[in-house]
């Protein structure tokens, strides 16, 4: 057995490792400096607590971007040094999201052993390769993201560290390679434990959902499918599981060859950047001559995010996770016997609301700095003129809902920005929402597969706005904004708040058929679980008829800032939930970018990106 020695490297601080929700990213250069990593690893490190690293087992692995592979190798040598016990690596480093948490919750090591934290090595949606972006976050024993209260203590130790640990004599361990590699050190045994990065993944989906339902839908020639990984991680299971699992041709796959650099694209799954599925699907600029499949999907780098599509047409993530919810006790076994609630992120539309309301599920109250308990204005309040029951907005950020999941308060939830899961996990599921839509297709078509018209994905769609009403929405993505530039625009809308009348008169100016701002806040998220408190989640106007807008500030760019606007109304008259969303909500759209002066604080006179 090897024998490794721990050194203690000097170092000095970096200014800027402040970890965000989703973890620390940069451009791959700046992590590439020497120590730079290894001060944010070690950071976190000395702000867990002595049992979650001195004996712990510790899983290390992401979405396979550029230098994913030499910093698994750095952080095992500084694991080793710093106490762990064992660190689990995914087959040639590649983990999704997603599947760290299921693999934390659910894997059992040889020797018994549970994990008990993770490193994920990911950026996300964003690029990679030599000039792009990486990233790092750090997951709790149980599966979900830090909290606000060990990021914040991770950043203060970025700030003052002196030295870090490393057993630099350890040799490199071939993460190609299943098995485990074992070595000796000052505090005895130290593995690597390298193992399929499916199999623990695919054991949960199949104890979730109905496999056999599934694949008789996949195997109907009526029924034709589709799945782009973008050349991220979820290309590491999509073949097992659709292909191998669910009998899916293999040409059914798209771009499933995890790359380092997504193979030059952008591994977002939205209408601009998934663009050969979008052509496929028929909903591209130029109409090709073949029929597009019945089902396509997407995945973003690290798998946690889902674009869903039918035969041209596209399902809105925020009517995805509302679908679901709607059908998933009927529809998904794990669900049969009933939800425990379901909540949304800030910025999602009502659309779940709608339905919990009607099924009469679980959710929890707004908690801002301007609203009472009877002062919540949504277009349920208004359509039947009083308050609704009490219901959860949730920042965008998986650990708040991961709060409620451990607290057996959500069963279902999801956010605007394609991001959809459930209590499996703690992180959002881009495969898992897949299998979701899957389900409901088979529930639907279980008696039309030998004979009839298939229950299509726009059938479903349409049928649910039927019953529920629709919610337009939209979103424009302004992206690699000047910081500066963004922050003032920000500090302009709440300032424009203290006098409701003035925006009134403005909005009147702009567009008169527009209806009146009846509140105005900057939101505010009182975890009713923790009791922390996350302030500065987004600006809000809210209409007297329900429609709303949205202003954010993402943090999960690497450089400058993202303003994220979000334009809603809602529509509950069947006979006019069949129109354009875009035309629909041109009027809202023109007062929003007028109201904030978008143009004139950005210099963009266009969205970078339209959802």
């Amino acid at each position: 057995m090897v024998m490794f020695k721990v050194s203690r490297v000097q170092t000095t601080p970096f200014d800027g490792q402040k970890p965000g929700t989703s973890g620390l990213r940069k451009k791959v250069k700046v992590f590439m400096q020497p120590n730079y990593l290894q001060n944010f690893v070690q950071s976190t490190f000395n702000a867990l607590s002595a049992d979650k690293v001195r004996g712990a087992t510790l899983v290390v692995s992401g979405d396979g971007r550029y230098f994913s592979k030499d910093a698994i190798l750095i952080i095992i040598k500084m694991a080793a040094a710093s106490g762990v016990r064992r660190v689990w690596v995914g087959q040639n480093g590649l983990l999704s999201t997603p599947a760290v948490s299921a693999v934390i919750r659910e894997r059992t090591g040889s020797d018994g052993s549970r994990g008990s934290g993770a490193f994920i090595l990911t950026a996300s949606h964003n690029p990679g390769g030599p000039h792009e972006d990486f990233g790092i976050k750090y997951n709790m024993e149980n599966g979900g993201p830090a909290p606000e209260a060990i990021t914040d203590n991770i950043y203060e130790n970025t700030k003052t560290i002196k030295e870090y640990l490393i057993a630099e004599d350890l040799p490199d361990v071939d993460i190609s390679e299943i098995g485990i590699t074992s070595f000796s050190g000052p505090e005895g045994q130290f593995d690597v434990d390298v193992f399929d990065s499916a199999s623990d993944y695919v054991k949960l989906m199949k104890s979730i959902f109905d496999f056999q339902s599934i694949q008789k839908l996949l195997s109907s020639p009526k029924f034709t499918f589709c799945y782009d990984a973008l050349h991220g991680v979820a290309g590491a299971y999509a073949k097992r599981i659709f292909v191998e699992e669910l009998g899916a041709q293999e040409s059914s796959l798209l771009n499933c060859v995890p790359k380092e650099d997504f193979g030059g694209g952008h591994p977002d799954p939205n209408l601009t950047y998934a663009k050969e599925l979008v052509a496929r699907m028929g909903l591209g600029k130029s109409n090709s001559q073949d029929e597009p499949p019945e089902f396509g999907a997407a995945a973003d780098g690290d798998a946690d995010r889902n674009m869903i599509l039918g035969k041209r047409f596209f399902v809105t993530p925020s009517d995805s996770v509302a679908i679901i919810a709607a059908n998933a006790v009927q529809a998904i076994p794990y669900f049969s016997a009933g939800l425990k609630g379901v909540a949304r992120s800030m910025p999602t539309s009502a659309a779940l609301d709608v339905v919990a309301k009607h099924l009469n599920l679980k959710f929890f109250e707004v908690l801002c700095s301007i609203y009472k308990l009877n002062e919540v204005f949504s277009p349920l309040a208004l359509e039947h003129n009083s308050v609704i029951p009490p219901k959860c907005q949730v920042p965008t950020g998986w650990k708040f809902f991961g709060n409620l999941m451990d607290a057996g308060m959500c069963s279902v939830c999801g956010e605007e920005s394609f991001g959809t899961g459930s209590d499996h996990i703690r992180e959002k599921d881009g495969i898992w929402a897949v299998l979701a839509w899957l389900s409901i297709l088979a529930y639907k078509n279980k008696e039309n597969l030998n004979g009839g018209k298939l229950v299509s994905v726009e059938d479903i769609v349409r049928q649910h706005w039927t019953t529920y009403g629709r919610h337009y929405y939209t979103r424009y993505d302004y992206e690699n904004v000047d910081a500066g530039a963004a922050k003032e625009l920000m500090a302009y809308l709440v300032k424009l708040q203290s006098s409701l009348s003035e925006v009134n008169k403005i909005i009147k100016g702009i567009c008169s058929d527009v209806s009146n701002v009846v509140n105005a806040d900057e939101f505010e998220y009182k975890d009713p679980v923790d009791g922390s408190i996350s302030k500065h989640q987004g600006i809000r106007y809210l209409f007297e008829d329900g429609s709303r807008l949205v202003f954010r500030l993402s943090g999960t760019g690497s450089e400058g800032a993202t303003i994220r606007l979000y334009i809603e109304q809602y529509e509950k008259d069947p006979s006019k939930t069949g129109r354009d969303s875009q035309e629909a909500l041109a009027p809202l759209v023109e007062v929003a970018l007028k109201l904030s002066k978008m143009q004139e604080f950005t210099g963009r006179s266009a969205p970078t990106v339209v959802t």
